[in-house]
């Protein structure tokens, strides 16, 4: 298969999202001596964590080693959902029933403040609570989803609809799958046309932004934190990580527990009207019960499939993962075995050995990364309470609080261990099908 047949002729390797919210042309602030508060990472998390403590007085300075934005705050598929990936009975045995109920909660606590957030900022990123269409790729999936659904526990419902596989064609016209269910209060948005927007709150509160600032190293001394940078040297009162699916060397312990893993995503050509409608009529999210995961929508003008996976293991060019990513898109539906791809692009999540996120404080550095895939409402709500643990308020705790973050001996951030994992998921995938 030659370009000209995969790609249109103004394809681009670039997130689809760009074009609307390109990367900004920031003006090139001085780094100053010193701060009140240093957050390192302009994605979701940092954005919130410094628009908290500059609106409440502190002086911020929130840096980054690429444009503001450069991660998958502006790469990602704009899916909101209240996803905590343990479930509660084994969240239970690890932690005790009150601590399991906390943590999955805040997955549905994230959600809620994100749609408030956005409502009460006047924030325009097409928020649309629309729901989503969650796929059982087999018999067997789908009697475990409708069976989850139906024994939500008290306190943590999500309303639902079940779809069997004979109605389903109603939410989405493939035979790919047998079924699935609606989890109708999840959402979605304009990635980077809301992390635009979180740039200009925290232009307006003051918080000075410098991007292309790589820190080089990170030293607690005695009443402050220093930082050295390719600009000079910075002190701080408290540092603040926020750098997920981008952490690095100069914070080697937060590193050791995050695992980096690629995500890509693809974006069709054009479609007409009559075969959107017809493809996703309801216009929602989708997602299915594969362990290697296939993720979805339209985009928000309906004009396009935007359709992402993990496709690879340590893959970084898109032109290799876009042809990968048609042929599943093919697999689910046929007639678009021919389309073309507009755009092709890559970014990195982070996964975490426990699956759940991390809010904590470690050897004086605060810190909020791992949200496991689900980082639109998660970072922002974490970072969010970041900033308020910053400020030493009540309104920073957590239900992540006070958990372990595991790591793995010999692992200091380079998952060598993937492609194995990736292809045994691939494998059980296939058994079940």
């Amino acid at each position: 298969m030659n370009n000209r047949e995969l790609f249109t002729d103004d394809f681009k390797l670039q997130s689809y999202w760009w074009d609307k919210s390109p990367r900004p042309a920031l003006e090139a602030n001085p780094l100053p001596e010193k701060c009140d508060v240093l957050v390192i990472g302009s994605g979701y998390t940092g954005l919130h964590a410094a628009l908290v403590t500059a609106r409440a007085g502190r002086s911020t300075v929130l840096v980054d080693a690429e444009d503001a934005g450069f991660g998958c705050s502006t790469r990602n598929g704009g899916q909101i959902s209240t996803s905590i990936k343990p479930d509660l009975s084994s969240l239970t045995r690890k932690y005790g029933v009150d601590k399991a109920f906390n943590i999955i909660k805040e997955g549905h606590n994230a959600l809620t403040w994100i749609e408030d957030f956005i409502a009460d900022e006047g924030i325009d990123c097409d928020f649309r609570v629309c729901g989503r269409f969650h796929a059982a790729h087999n018999a067997k999936q789908f009697n475990k989803l409708t069976a989850e659904v139906t024994q939500q526990p008290p306190g943590l419902e999500v309303p639902f609809s079940i779809v069997p596989r004979a109605e389903q064609h109603s939410e989405l016209a493939t035979d790919n799958y047998h079924g699935g269910v609606i989890y109708h209060p999840h959402a979605s948005i304009d990635p980077a046309a809301y992390h635009q927007e979180l740039l200009e709150l925290a232009n307006k509160a003051d918080v000075q932004i410098i991007p292309h600032c790589p820190v080089t190293q990170l030293s607690v001394e005695s009443g402050h934190i220093k930082a050295s940078t390719q600009q000079g040297v910075l002190k701080a009162k408290d540092v603040i990580v926020a750098t997920n699916g981008y952490t690095g060397n100069i914070t080697p312990w937060q590193r050791r527990r995050v695992i980096p893993i690629g995500s890509y995503i693809i974006a069709t050509e054009a479609l007409d009207k009559t075969t959107m409608d017809r493809l996703m009529p309801n216009d929602r999210i989708y997602s299915d019960t594969r362990k290697v995961v296939y993720y979805y929508r339209a985009s928000p003008d309906r004009s396009r499939i935007l359709f992402g996976g993990r496709v690879s293991s340590s893959e970084t060019d898109p032109t290799k993962s876009a042809p990968l990513l048609r042929a599943d898109l093919a697999r689910l539906f046929p007639e678009l075995a021919n389309v073309k791809l507009s755009h092709s692009w890559m970014g990195f999540v982070a996964y975490t050995f426990d699956s759940l996120a991390h809010i904590g404080k470690q050897n004086g550095i605060h810190y909020a990364m791992g949200y496991c895939g689900s980082g639109v409402s998660l970072a922002s709500y974490l970072g969010m309470r970041a900033g308020n643990k910053v400020l030493g308020l009540t309104e920073g705790n957590t239900g992540f609080d006070d958990i372990r973050f595991p790591t793995r001996p010999l692992y200091t951030g380079k998952p060598w261990f993937l492609p194995a994992a990736l292809a045994w998921y691939r494998y059980k995938d296939r058994l079940e099908n």
